[in-house]
């Protein structure tokens, strides 16, 4: 009788710690959720905030047409991406494409705004000057946000991936997220430095 309530309390005590296991996974599963809804808010700001850009420029701009399409290209599929995204954030391979989405939207706005520079009355004209403010405001955000959801994928895939965790992870299909990393060109270019 002593053996078999030292089985039974082995038993209970083993499935306890499978519930806490598991339990961990869901709650961390859902902290890389509310982190990429941080994003999700960030980044729809910013797509919302393009199509008044663009509105603004369009005057100044009239020679500049390829330039505002590819924006406006970059910026409608860094929407449906972000929109696709929404359903499943631990899904690595959305993530990815949303990231070359925004990076691609983000090297389009680049040009943008290097080409506006050639154009002097849109440089000090009010609405302009108030997007600009408004879009770096929000990058930073971005930012902010994609560093936040990176924690939790990290904290996720650690909960994920730890033995004896991964067992039950892979029971219960709770797959390794990915990173948000959007990719800028600028941000791989080196800089010139000239002492001439």
């Amino acid at each position: 009788m002593t053996s078999f309530l030292i089985f039974l309390a082995v038993i209970v005590a083993l499935a306890l710690y499978a519930i806490g296991i598991y339990n961990n996974l869901v709650n961390s599963r859902n902290r890389v959720k509310n982190a990429f809804a941080q994003i999700d808010v960030q980044l729809t700001r910013r797509h919302d905030l393009i199509p008044n850009l663009i509105e603004a420029v369009k005057g100044y701009m009239k020679h500049e047409r390829e330039t505002l399409d590819a924006v406006i290209r970059a910026r409608n599929s860094a929407v449906s991406t972000l929109d696709a995204v929404k359903s499943d954030p631990s899904n690595a391979e959305a993530i990815q494409k949303l990231g070359a989405a925004e990076g691609a939207l983000g090297s389009a706005l680049g040009r943008l705004f290097a080409l506006s520079e050639a154009y002097p009355d849109l440089k000090a004209n009010q609405n302009m000057m108030q997007f600009q403010e408004e879009l770096s405001s929000t990058e930073n955000k971005v930012a902010f946000s994609r560093q936040a959801f990176n924690d939790a994928v990290l904290a996720y895939n650690n909960a994920v991936q730890n033995f004896p965790n991964s067992i039950l992870a892979g029971m219960f299909r709770f797959d390794p997220a990915s990173f948000l990393d959007i990719e800028s060109e600028e941000k791989r270019q080196v800089p010139k430095v000239s002492f001439t």
